[in-house]
């Protein structure tokens, strides 16, 4: 074989890898907003409450939150491959036990397990993708994977919604499962050198005080307006302390303290994130509510426009990646994040006559600025690490994700509990709602804003 013919051959694997990486990450956003559509199917199934029903999405972002450093110092330590590998096959277990469960107990049980595989595909998809692509490349195809989180993300209600309606809920979880058997059956493809492992010992007392530390700020976020919440979330405090020192004495850390505070890009880069999210993921929640109750759209109709956010992501993601492999990652997901903070600005102003075309205006506005800021970010996280800690760092990219979903939703529950109490939403307390709807939304663009100086100031490594 020529040197021609084994670069060809080389491209040609990279790019199937990277098709198989990309299919197996577009599941795990494109199941859970499908899901969201099918809570009232599943409701009336189960006859279950609202409060139970919110279980349904929060088992598996708790699992999920959960073991996401874990699964990433577990792919340093015993092979990202593998480990990436078994968590597709917990996450279709999931996926099939969830078809046939005949109790909301044990579709809770079976989220969590999906949860767990997760996080195992998530904590590692990145760190294969960045030891497979060099740096001029490396921001183009992690580009390409943010694209599939945002297509999971555009496509699952408008799927989720017609799944459920004609086939029932159930099917989400056979179509989640027939995407992911097929590449299980690819296993052989992954080169060894992406499978490389550094045996070490497994932090145990961090996996414990990180599980009661999410577990705590889990619950405490959810009752923050409670005395009961506020203990949690001290406690929380505290335990993020404690935690924080183990894992500075730790070997073999599952949270990599080293690099949080020897390396300002990384730790910089990670803030960045944990603020994007946590002042954007609420967005469409919001918005979906301020549609249907103060402009009277069906649901339909909301879901549709709503869809111009995240499809302007997928489009701006790959070229995001392509800017990020040419300039200074770092800089242009400053840009991003600062035209989410405009935009964020521009939601705050909200009001009950606002033009349709002045909410579009700035839903495309926020879709260029998350685009842009998504894989330049991770470009910049995954950059400035070495090899050896590629499975940490790709953990670390989804732990701030996730966190800021908690978060972002977290500070939504705070202000509707403080200004609007548990009354249910009703025409009577509409200026309550909207001024809540403002509020939120100025703090998320100050919170950007912030983002802004703090990404900007981020040093190349």
């Amino acid at each position: 074989m020529t040197a021609v013919q084994q670069e060809d051959a080389q491209s040609y694997s990279r790019r199937f890898i990277l098709i198989l990486v990309t299919v197996v990450t577009f599941l795990n956003p494109f199941t859970g907003s499908a899901v969201n559509l099918a809570l009232p199917a599943i409701g009336s199934e189960f006859s279950a409450d609202a409060a139970t029903l919110a279980w349904v999405s929060s088992a598996y972002l708790l699992s999920s939150v959960i073991f996401l450093l874990p699964a990433g110092r577990l792919g340093d330590s015993r092979g990202k491959v593998t480990v990436f590998l078994i968590g597709i096959v917990v996450y279709t277990a999931g996926s099939i036990l969830t078809i046939f469960t005949p109790t909301l107990g044990l579709l809770l049980v079976f989220r969590f397990l999906q949860g767990a595989g997760g996080a195992m595909i998530f904590a590692n998809s990145v760190a294969l993708i960045t030891h497979l692509y060099p740096p001029g490349e490396r921001g183009y195809a992690i580009g390409l994977n943010t694209t599939a989180v945002y297509a999971g993300l555009s496509f699952g209600p408008f799927l989720g919604g017609i799944l459920t309606q004609f086939l029932g809920w159930r099917s989400i979880f056979i179509v989640t499962a027939l995407l992911a058997v097929p590449v299980l059956f690819y296993a052989k493809k992954f080169p060894a050198f992406l499978n490389e492992r550094q045996p070490e010992h497994f932090d145990v007392p961090g996996l414990v005080l990180s599980s009661a530390l999410i577990l705590c700020l889990f619950l405490g976020l959810a009752s923050a307006t409670t005395p009961a919440g506020v203990v949690l979330l001290l406690v929380a405090l505290v335990l993020g302390a404690v935690f924080f020192r183990v894992e500075q004495r730790q070997p073999c850390p599952l949270l990599p303290v080293s690099l949080l505070e020897k390396n300002r890009v990384f730790a910089a880069s990670n803030l960045a994130a944990l603020i994007n999210y946590s002042a954007t993921f609420a967005v469409a929640f919001l918005l979906s509510l301020y549609l249907q109750y103060i402009r009277g759209y069906e649901p339909a109709a909301a879901g549709t426009l709503l869809l111009v956010q995240p499809i302007i992501q997928v489009f701006v993601a790959p070229v995001a990646g392509r800017l990020a492999d040419r300039k200074q990652a770092g800089v242009v997901a400053s840009v991003g994040m600062a035209l989410s903070a405009v935009g964020l600005f521009g939601f705050s102003m909200l009001g009950e006559t606002t033009p349709i075309v002045v909410i579009l205006a700035l839903l495309i506005l926020l879709g260029l600025g998350l685009g842009l800021f998504s894989s330049p970010n991770t470009t910049a996280i995954m950059g400035c690490v070495e090899k050896q800690f590629f499975g940490s760092a790709s953990a670390m990219v989804a732990m701030m994700r996730s966190l800021g979903m908690m978060l972002s939703m977290g500070a939504v529950l705070v202000v509707f509990a403080v200004i609007m109490g548990s009354t249910t939403v009703t025409p009577a307390i509409f200026p309550e709602f909207l001024l809540s709807v403002q509020l939120i939304f100025l703090a998320f663009a100050v919170l950007s804003a912030f983002g802004v100086v703090l990404s900007l100031r981020r040093n190349k490594c």
